[in-house]
């Protein structure tokens, strides 16, 4: 490696930093807890319905392009049903579009009680994916790491998802909608549109998959 490269990935990480924190900044401001004691407990007989595709411990299922929800923050988990039944996600694929249908029954309740047992849930294991996982580190740390966590564990007082636990097939589906505009594009959607901005940063395929293998090399 050069004395160039690693003055480049450290201002990268710089920069992602800076970028955290201005997110942290204009989101903690407007985060505002339930105004009701979230129920895993009844969050588990509503997760019934959700079992043929995202599976009994909530690890997900490939085939079906049901991502693992176990170990997720709950408030992610309830930030995506709501943008669900909002209409600001269910167009990006045919996946996502099985979903606005699936959750438009559910009160504000019903989601908190939900996302609050999938969290309760062991993060699953997740295959190893292929890829240069020092690339991979690099690249995570200087672009991802800021928000993400250095373990890909999410974040959540920035509102960023758990990643670790996610199937690499997953990942790259939900990259490459960020970087083609597919998600995240809204003009109300302010999370969504740091993403679109940060998946134009890494340079090619080989990168986004050396990526993916770091953070699948994080739930082993």
């Amino acid at each position: 490696m050069t004395f160039k490269y690693y003055v480049s990935t450290w201002v990268a990480a710089a920069a992602s930093s800076v970028a955290a924190a201005v997110l942290w900044v204009a989101t903690a401001v407007l985060w505002i807890a339930p105004a009701y004691a979230a129920d895993p407990v009844a969050g588990e007989a509503l997760y019934q319905s959700c079992v043929a595709c995202h599976g009994d411990q909530a690890q997900g299922n490939d085939a079906l392009g049901a991502p693992a929800l176990a170990g997720q923050q709950a408030p992610y988990i309830a930030r995506q049903i709501q943008a669900y039944q909002s209409g600001l996600r269910g167009s990006e694929d045919h996946y996502a579009a099985q979903m606005p249908a699936l959750v438009e029954t559910l009160s504000d309740a019903d989601t908190a009680n939900v996302a609050a047992y999938v969290s309760s849930l062991a993060p699953v294991k997740t295959p190893l994916a292929d890829g240069d996982l020092r690339k991979g580190n690099n690249y995570y740390h200087a672009s991802c790491g800021g928000c993400h966590g250095g373990k890909a564990e999410g974040n959540d007082m920035l509102q960023a998802p758990r990643l670790a636990g996610l199937s690499a097939a997953y990942l790259k589906r939900q990259f490459n909608h960020f970087k083609s505009g597919a998600r995240g594009t809204d003009d109300t959607d302010r999370l969504g549109r740091q993403m679109n901005m940060m998946a134009q940063v890494l340079p090619d395929e080989a990168t986004l998959d050396a990526v993916i293998a770091y953070i699948t090399a994080q739930a082993q």
